[in-house]
């Protein structure tokens, strides 16, 4: 584990942002799309993934088809109301207070917004940022790198005390997660897509980037909340989504 000279203060708060619903063609499955706002005991506000582009907020059969998100599923909720601005709103922050953004990886259900916020840097996996665009989805690469400034991920790092970011690459090049140390809550593991439901781990990881690596990872992630008594938020799960704390309610 290494130290980074990016540090923030101790997580005081974390709160849940609905970015919208989706439903997987394949099995039915119908996983919510949630990106997270930290506080700080520096008073910091760190914003963890974007969700959809806006245009999914405006019409969403048209946005799937354009990026042909349709052969996978169908968006079923993704309003205006489902952007990151007003998600942030719910939470009481204006986009002018984010002080710092964590992109988990540059999947299009994560990355809509990485553009909009240009007075924050970005925290982002060496691994993803040399890819010469986002990943997106598919063969569809729309978005270029933002000019901002990056701070690359080439192995655990800790941003600051109880804050540490996890290298966790398998469902993608560069994927992370993170775990928190919360006052109350206690630990919190966030798992993203490095485990985006619990089944997946009895799935092997089947359709992974790197199954391989996903599976050592996903294994990595569940003895680290073994080990330290962590609560998981994994990355998009069916069971989990209903139950969980989203803005404008928050653990602390």
């Amino acid at each position: 584990m290494t130290n980074t000279n990016l540090l923030v203060g101790h997580p005081v708060s974390l709160q849940v942002l609905d970015y919208g619903l989706f439903k997987v063609h394949d099995n039915g499955r119908e996983v919510g799309i949630c990106g997270f706002l930290i506080r700080t005991s520096e008073d910091e506000h760190v914003l963890v993934d974007t969700g959809f582009p806006a245009k999914y907020a405006d019409d969403p059969q048209s946005a799937t088809r354009q990026d042909t998100l349709d052969s996978f599923g169908e968006v079923l909720i993704c309003g205006p109301d489902n952007q990151p601005v007003p998600q942030l709103a719910k939470a009481g922050v204006t986009p002018e207070q984010i002080t710092l953004m964590i992109q988990t990886h540059t999947h299009v259900d994560h990355i809509g917004g990485i553009a909009d916020f240009p007075d924050a840097p970005i925290i982002i996996a060496e691994a993803e940022r040399e890819l010469e665009k986002p990943l997106y989805f598919g063969d569809v690469q729309p978005f270029d790198w933002p000019e901002r400034a990056y701070h690359l991920i080439t192995e655990d790092t800790r941003i600051g005390p109880g804050f540490q970011i996890l290298l966790t690459p398998g469902h993608a090049p560069g994927q992370l997660s993170m775990f928190v140390d919360l006052p109350e809550t206690g630990p919190v593991l966030l798992t993203s897509d490095a485990i985006s439901r619990e089944a997946e781990i009895d799935e092997k990881f089947a359709g992974s980037w790197n199954e391989c690596l996903a599976r050592h990872h996903g294994a990595r992630l569940m003895e680290l909340a073994v080990k330290t008594g962590a609560m998981i938020i994994f990355g998009h799960s069916p069971e989990q989504w209903p139950s969980l704390r989203k803005a404008p309610l928050a653990y602390t």
